[in-house]
């Protein structure tokens, strides 16, 4: 019988069941025999496209981080935190049970250590000392994965009888899950006043 045109599986739809996986259930939950139940096959054809678990996660995080913009850099050091921050969130945030497992760091994965190059050479460039450079990495880093790990508005209960009397200074807390715009709004507060106060640093270390 000749082949089927569009074979049952690819490399490309594991990676996207194994997400869809992920996004319904936690990062746990993705094992293998797990992937090939949801695909409707038996596990050992999965590995004719993915040999391991930890290879189908890397690929699965590049992926997710493909449009993480670090072009930035090639205007300046502010523009390129800017945008490298925002996407990155971006990516995150779109897929938050996959941020522990972002948030390791790049191990081996071709694209991460690509970026992270881009990210320290862009700083350094510019006049950054190396040091800096990979302190001002973290803490964007710290910012982005803290933004995106969960929601500020909507980790205070919507019932107002919690902070009559007792938090006085809380007492449209309970208003707060209704503004999903806060979390973003945050981030950017943050984002800012990080360029900002890196601006002001740069500028004594520069001009000593």
């Amino acid at each position: 019988m000749p082949r089927p045109s569009n074979p049952l599986l690819s490399a490309e739809r594991i990676r996207r069941a194994g997400l869809e996986l992920i996004d319904a259930q936690g990062l746990e939950a993705l094992s293998m025999r797990r992937l090939a139940e949801h695909l409707g096959v038996r596990a050992a054809s999965l590995y004719n496209h993915v040999q391991t678990k930890d290879q189908l996660l890397h690929e699965i995080a590049d992926d997710v981080t493909a449009g993480v913009d670090v072009s930035g850099f090639a205007v300046d050091w502010p523009t390129g935190l800017r945008t490298w921050a925002r996407s990155y969130r971006a990516a995150l945030a779109a897929h938050p049970h996959l941020v522990p497992y972002l948030a390791s760091g790049p191990a081996r994965r071709e694209a991460a250590l690509r970026r992270a190059d881009a990210v320290h050479g862009g700083l350094t460039s510019a006049g950054w000392p190396q040091r800096y450079a990979t302190m001002i990495g973290a803490s964007t880093k710290y910012l982005v994965v803290g933004s995106a790990m969960g929601s500020f508005s909507g980790g205070f209960p919507d019932d107002a009888g919690v902070y009559e009397d007792r938090f006085p200074h809380l007492e449209r807390a309970h208003l707060l899950s209704r503004h999903a715009e806060i979390d973003q709004d945050s981030f950017e507060l943050a984002l800012g006043a990080l360029i900002d106060g890196l601006r002001q640093l740069y500028t004594e270390l520069t001009r000593g």
